[in-house]
């Protein structure tokens, strides 16, 4: 040990500044690896239905997002706040550039009034979990005309 560290005390300044060198390429290399990552761009992040009727069913919207990443982006899950939401997406990695989408289905059955519903959007992102929205009112079977 003491060999070492006497070595390594007396070596001279071009095997330093090489090992300089060499530490700095590799932390450029570790630093452009982490920002290498995939990004989700979403156009919107709420959806407003407007007033509905419980009558006519279902109702749909189509959130589309564009990976601004470089980076294939991965959706691991997209998960809703209530059982009367459905979220469905592209399964498939997105490359960097390209377009995805997570379509949300919403029933009114049995609901009346406005409501609000969240679906969590898990990612291979950094950020990791984006949040969409959406909003509207019931007219209830009862009230329609």
């Amino acid at each position: 040990m003491t060999r070492f560290l006497c070595n390594f005390a007396t070596n001279n300044k071009s095997t330093n500044m090489k090992r300089f060198i060499i530490f700095t390429i590799a932390a450029v290399l570790c630093q452009i690896a982490i920002m290498a990552q995939p990004k989700a761009e979403f156009k919107a992040v709420t959806h407003d239905f407007g007033t509905i009727k419980e009558s006519k069913g279902t109702v749909k919207h189509t959130f589309e997002f564009k990976n601004t990443g470089d980076k294939p982006l991965v959706i691991v899950d997209a998960v809703a706040s209530c059982g009367c939401t459905r979220p469905s997406y592209t399964a498939k990695p997105i490359k960097p550039g390209k377009k995805g989408k997570v379509e949300v289905t919403f029933s009114p059955v049995g609901r009346a009034g406005t409501f609000r519903k969240t679906i969590k959007v898990k990612t291979n992102c950094p950020d990791k979990v984006s949040t969409l929205t959406i909003t509207g009112t019931i007219i209830p079977k009862s009230r329609e005309k």
